[in-house]
């Protein structure tokens, strides 16, 4: 049997195994979606924002791209932002690292693919940003551990630029943007930046790290 048939017998049997639990379960699914969550996520196939969180489906609107960057300027992740903020009306927007992130990684060494070198020019230039604090980190992971707190914090600073999430912010003070990083070593995710348009005034909205987390 081929692997992709595997994928849609093991389909089935979930789909099988929903019903017997709650027969109705797909005819609620089917009739409206509203979740309270977007999930700006790595592509990395290790890190399943459903399955992390233990979220069933419809509690979680996902966009996921390697190394989970927010550019101002890219009509997908404009497109699901616009439609999860102004039409869902999500609470939340959760952008999520990981670390030992592939793309972190790749994003320190010499260019050699194209298309990924120029999607990654985003965090060359959050190294660059913090040359001096990163390059005083000697072991090289622990370094891209750090590169990818920092990049989380930089795509939510990006995010809160976008006039989509700006006139959401305006018109009904929502949503509260996160940046979360995932551990793979443990399954932890590790809450880093917050902005919360609720109890910060327009002018001060800046991301501020959490004071209980261990930075790098």
């Amino acid at each position: 049997m081929k692997s992709y048939e595997e994928l849609l017998l093991e389909n089935k049997a979930w789909a099988e195994e929903r019903v017997m639990l709650d027969a109705d379960y797909f005819k609620r699914l089917a009739k409206v979606q509203k979740p309270e969550f977007l999930w700006i996520g790595c592509a990395d196939s290790r890190v399943p924002a459903n399955e992390i969180t233990n979220a069933e489906p419809g509690e979680i609107f996902v966009h996921r791209n390697i190394a989970n960057l927010v550019f101002t300027n890219d009509l997908n992740l404009l497109s699901v932002l616009e439609y999860a903020v102004l039409v869902l009306r999500v609470k939340h927007v959760i952008v999520c690292g990981h670390y030992g992130c592939g793309g972190v990684r790749a994003s320190m060494q010499p260019q050699t693919l194209e298309s990924i070198d120029k999607w990654l020019q985003n965090l060359r230039d959050t190294y660059e940003l913090n040359h001096e604090r990163l390059e005083r980190i000697e072991n090289l992971d622990l370094r891209a551990d750090l590169l990818t707190e920092l990049s989380v914090e930089e795509q939510v600073k990006n995010l809160s630029k976008i006039p989509i999430v700006q006139k959401a912010w305006s018109e009904w003070n929502q949503p509260v943007l996160h940046g979360w990083v995932y551990r793979l070593s443990d399954g932890i995710l590790n809450p880093i930046s917050r902005i919360d348009p609720q109890t910060s005034p327009i002018s001060d909205r800046l991301v501020d790290s959490l004071p209980d987390q261990k930075k790098i």
